[in-house]
């Protein structure tokens, strides 16, 4: 076999295996551990009843699982609910909505690199397969490019309703993403200028080897006091990154477009069904490919702590799964860091998220960017 062939076969199993079964088996536990989660900071008992109905095949009990098959459940509601269509709305653009929001979630974590690279036999010869579906040298502007696509959707998810709880909800959300979309580039900016590149895959590379970026210690090089003064500029980034990446997934306490005290449901009210879920699923695909880049960007992607990844060897399948094992256990942290700040903090209104975005986060993004200038002039 060619290597044309070979790298199809490897590009779709990637494919198929990140984008269909981790990122969509993620965003089915993410809501599980969402539901689960806020129980226990309510002190609550959550879902914890659905598992194998051995009832059925004359058992005397259920096994439960602790709930785990709870979202196989969902999924199963979702397909069998009605799908209703109001007669009022623009039926063409309310159909195309719900995928305008999932699509581009999915798109993203094309460029995300979630493990190192694996070395196999093939045809009595070695070849390396990259841990990336696509090696983009421009993959943060990749991110969001395709990322603020998904407004489009909210935004016909709005207006083709013909309700007016809708469009607010959709008016909201255009004004919030285009606010904080400002903040969210300038906020990547520092990162990209100490690490002097726009690849995904080499700033995970250079965070495996040298430290990360918000812990930069490695065994190898030992204590470099100018990595350690970046991490002032970098720590700065990594907070009003995540503040920025909060807004743009429209997550509490920047939930406005969906806020129900206020408007129902918000652009997804008139939704039911499968419509409704492909909502549901775009909104935890756009969180999950967030909590990818932030690690990536600044907890070293798929590298382990302090650069023992200096001392492990290249390319063998064994590191290969461990990176990746290493990189989707950050991401789950970071999400289970999501779910714990929307049931620990309250909603905004909209005048202060307003604010926040163009009075207090724009500034301090882009003097963190003379900052990281400065001090990288100083350095050198």
């Amino acid at each position: 076999m060619d290597w044309l062939s070979f790298t199809l076969i490897t590009t779709l199993i990637k494919i198929v295996g990140l984008c269909f079964v981790a990122i969509l088996g993620l965003v089915s536990y993410t809501v599980y551990a969402e539901r689960r989660v806020s129980a226990i900071i309510q002190d609550r008992v959550g879902p914890n009843r659905v598992g194998l109905p051995l009832t059925l095949l004359g058992f005397k009990k259920d096994v439960s699982f602790l709930g785990l098959f709870q979202p196989l459940a969902d999924g199963i509601k979702f397909i069998l609910k009605e799908d209703f269509t109001p007669a009022h709305v623009k039926k063409f653009y309310f159909w195309l909505a719900p995928a305008l929001c999932l699509v581009p979630a999915l798109l993203t974590c094309a460029v995300l690199p979630f493990g190192s690279s694996i070395t196999i036999p093939w045809n009595g010869s070695e070849r390396t397969i990259p841990l990336v579906i696509a090696n983009l040298n421009v993959g943060p502007l990749f991110v969001f490019a395709i990322a603020s696509l998904g407004v489009y959707g909210i935004v016909l998810a709005g207006w083709s309703s013909n309700s007016k709880y809708p469009f607010f909800g959709s008016v909201r959300s255009t004004s919030q993403m285009i606010s904080y979309e400002i903040s969210l580039g300038l906020s990547l900016v520092p990162v990209l200028l100490v690490m002097g590149e726009l690849n995904l895959v080499t700033i995970s590379q250079q965070q495996s080897e040298h430290g990360w970026n918000l812990l930069p210690y490695s065994l190898r090089d030992g204590f470099d006091l100018d990595r350690w003064l970046l991490l002032i500029p970098l720590g700065l980034a990594f907070v009003t990154f995540v503040i920025a990446m909060f807004a743009e997934t429209n997550r509490l306490p920047f939930d406005l477009p969906e806020c129900e005290t206020e408007l129902v449901g918000g652009y997804h009210t008139e939704y039911s069904s499968m419509k409704f879920a492909l909502f549901f699923m775009g909104e935890y695909a756009a969180m999950i490919v967030g909590s990818g880049i932030t690690v990536t960007l600044f907890l070293g992607g798929w590298s382990l702590p302090l650069g023992l990844d200096n001392y492990l060897p290249k390319g063998t399948v064994w590191v290969g799964l461990l990176h990746t094992a290493v990189f989707f256990s950050k991401l789950i942290a970071f999400l289970i860091f999501f779910i714990w700040v929307r049931w620990t903090l309250p909603r905004f209104r909209y005048d202060q998220l307003m604010r926040l975005g163009w009075i207090w986060m724009f500034e301090i993004c882009l003097a963190n960017v003379l900052l990281t200038a400065g001090i990288l002039w100083y350095i050198s």
